[in-house]
């Protein structure tokens, strides 16, 4: 393995592991992972010494794109988020139109019972 290789080999690793800590940490991180992964086995098909292979004819290059299988890492489906305890937002917004309207006739009735003129 050249030092090219290693290199190359080392980032790919790098990715692959950014990949698994960002399916475990879930949410939209969750979302990149496979990509991640994707580009970590398309790194490693960057190799120099497989390029160099590819070039003089002893690899082959007739392989689909994404043929290598991905296996997820880790979990698929981490925790459930909590429920967060908390009034309904359609009453608190009933509870706040209904008060409003009451507000509004109540200023509106006391303005009738003073005339300013």
């Amino acid at each position: 393995m050249t030092k090219g290789d290693r290199i190359v080999e080392r980032g790919s690793e790098r990715l692959r592991d950014l990949s698994e800590k960002a399916a475990a940490k879930g949410g939209v991180a969750e979302k990149l992972a496979p990509p991640l992964a994707e580009d970590a086995a398309f790194l490693r098909k960057l190799k120099p010494s497989l390029i160099a292979a590819r070039a003089r004819g002893e690899a082959p290059t007739n392989l689909e794109p994404g043929a290598e299988a991905i296996a997820p890492t880790g979990p698929q489906l981490g925790e459930r988020r909590k429920r967060k305890k908390g009034p309904n937002p359609f009453v608190v917004v009933g509870a706040a139109l209904a008060l409003g309207v009451t507000l509004a006739k109540l200023i509106d009735w006391r303005g009738h019972a003073h005339p300013r003129g």
